[in-house]
């Protein structure tokens, strides 16, 4: 088997990406392909990681967001384990045929829910004090640092070149994206960097297979809106729940996203048809599906989604804030559909570039016979 790589940038919009910025990434690309996928709905972090890791889609795999609720008992909070994803992910599939595998990345959480299974597990947020010292690393800075994305890269280039594992996921943090355009000196210098580090790690070997891609993409937001204020005060029993939402603070002051799953409360029979015809008309919402809809055009587990699905409009997003709504040019974030379309650099690809429309394809092509 090919040694294989995939390298997820947090965050990545194509707007990131450059020949005069990122010229290894374009280097990489000319050996082989570049081209834009869609990654899976709604466009958040642990959604996409599953998506990539497992080659299938939420309906399959059971992921639908950062933080969950459950309608029965009220219960609400964040998802940092492997009780949350349904199917293994390839790592695990690959690891129980003797394949040695490795999950590298910055955020702790990617490695609690999606590391079961793996030869090599390192985060930058809660680091093997073992794996760090067998790979003359020092310690991590902190999670929400520009520093902390060229700290798994250097992770992942000497775990390559010390022990070289069959199979390799190693993924960043967007605080930088969320915190800077794409041509702010701090965006040009934390692409330039990660750049350097793709390009060291793809002279290690180049008949390695690599995809490089993104989780999601990122953009400004205008427009913050608190739906679940205006719900409570217009008297509709409406639990908003935002799958985006995290414990990365620095990266979502608001935890601001741009999409919501609806849970209508029995009360709210008589005013149902109110409600939908209020979220339809408001200039904030691009898109009203219910949770059938969502699961056939967005391939969404129908049972786990709410009654309905809301995704904000271009230049809004959805957000927990004092008052009903914000007007702000501070904000960069993702989740709703404007954030879907994502890079894919690969090289020595399992298919030609036809075969990859999703981000999910990677792994799907790869494991198939």
């Amino acid at each position: 088997m090919n040694k294989k790589l995939i390298i997820v940038i947090d965050g990545c919009a194509p707007e990131y990406l450059s020949r005069e910025n990122t010229p290894n990434l374009y280097r990489i690309a000319s050996d082989g392909f570049f081209q834009y996928v869609k990654s899976a709905v709604p466009s958040v972090t642990n959604v996409n990681h599953a998506t990539i890791l497992t080659g299938k889609f939420p309906c399959d795999h059971g992921v639908v967001g950062n933080y969950f609720y459950d309608r029965k008992t009220g219960a609400q909070g964040f998802i940092e384990s492997s009780d949350f994803i349904k199917i293994e992910t390839f790592l695990e599939t690959l690891h129980n045929r003797g394949v040695s595998t490795a999950l590298l990345t910055v955020k702790g959480k990617v490695l609690e829910v999606f590391g079961t299974g793996v030869d090599y597990g390192l985060s930058a947020e809660k680091p093997d004090p073992d794996l760090v010292e067998a790979l003359g690393m020092q310690e991590p800075p902190r999670v929400g640092t520009l520093e902390a994305n060229g700290w798994i890269f250097e992770a992942c280039y000497r775990l390559l070149e010390k022990d070289n594992p069959d199979v390799v996921y190693c993924t960043t943090n967007d605080y930088m994206m969320h915190n800077y355009a794409p041509k702010t000196l701090e965006a040009i210098r934390q692409m330039s960097e990660i750049d350097d580090w793709i390009g060291r790690i793809y002279d290690l070997d180049h008949s390695r297979e690599i995809y490089i891609t993104a989780d999601h993409g990122m953009n400004q937001k205008n427009h913050l809106i608190n739906l679940q204020a205006i719900m409570d005060r217009k008297g509709y029993a409406v639990v908003c729940h935002p799958p985006l939402k995290d414990r990365y603070i620095e990266n979502h002051i608001y935890q601001e996203g741009g999409a919501l799953y609806l849970y209508f409360k029995e009360e709210n029979d008589a005013k149902t048809e109110e409600i939908l015809s209020f979220l339809r008309e408001a200039p904030y919402v691009e898109l009203l599906c219910s949770k059938e809809e969502a699961a056939e055009r967005f391939f969404l587990p129908a049972d786990n989604i709410g009654d309905y699905v809301v995704f904000a409009a271009e230049d809004c997003a959805f957000g927990e804030l004092a008052g009903e709504e914000l007007f702000t040019d501070k904000v960069r974030t993702h989740g709703s559909l404007h954030e879907r379309v994502i890079p894919l650099i690969a090289v020595n690809a399992k298919e030609a570039p036809e075969r990859y429309e999703y981000s999910r394809d990677i792994v799907k092509l790869i494991m198939e016979p």
